[in-house]
């Protein structure tokens, strides 16, 4: 049997409690081909997510910034990581911040390293294809020093999402208590446990 629609603003009113940092999303919908999560802000996150699939990004309420690394250079080659699993190859690019305002949406690319910074007080809704099977989504910590021509990475984790909620918590909840995890392997500088 179908669902029924669902009154967003009285969903949103009632459920607050679980737009809680440091990930702040619900699923709301898990269907067979998309994904639709509430994000509420504010977060306290410096990783960068990629995934092998688009994310659609639409502002409820309030401003968000999604800080991306644009122009990477993405081959179409995947590339064993150090759990093993084979993802494609995504190196350099630029630091870049997009805002995405009230009542806009903005469809980010597959493969793109972004950092969804929210703001208190802010909503929004990010649609996600669910990932294929053979599909491996990353966690990367970049170097924030001005000294590096280009994004530098200080640590990649990858996995196979089944639940972005619940499993990027424990990951990012390592990278903010574990400071040798945070030091960058090409200046030394360590960075920010946010």
């Amino acid at each position: 049997m179908l669902s029924p629609p669902i009154n967003f603003p009285k969903w949103v009113a009632e459920n607050s409690d679980r737009l809680r940092p440091p990930v702040n999303n619900f699923c709301l919908y898990d269907g067979g081909d998309f994904t639709v999560m509430v994000v509420g802000g504010p977060n306290a996150r410096n990783d960068y997510h990629l995934n092998e699939t688009e994310e659609w990004f639409y502002q409820v309420k309030g401003a968000m910034t999604l800080k991306v690394i644009d122009n990477a250079v993405k081959s179409g080659e995947r590339v064993k990581t150090k759990e093993g699993l084979e993802a494609p190859s995504v190196e350099g690019g630029e630091f870049r911040e997009i805002t995405i305002g009230e009542g806009e949406m903005f469809l980010l690319p597959a493969n793109t390293p972004h950092n969804p910074c929210r703001y208190a007080d802010t909503v929004g809704i990010v649609i996600e294809r669910v990932r294929p099977g053979d599909a491996v989504d990353r966690l990367r910590w970049y170097c924030q020093s001005p000294t590096h021509v280009s994004p530098t990475i200080i640590r990649e984790v990858s996995f196979h999402c089944s639940d972005l909620g619940t499993q990027l918590k424990p990951l990012i909840n390592e990278w903010m208590t574990t400071p040798e995890l945070r030091v960058c392997p090409e200046c030394g500088q360590e960075a920010e446990a946010k």
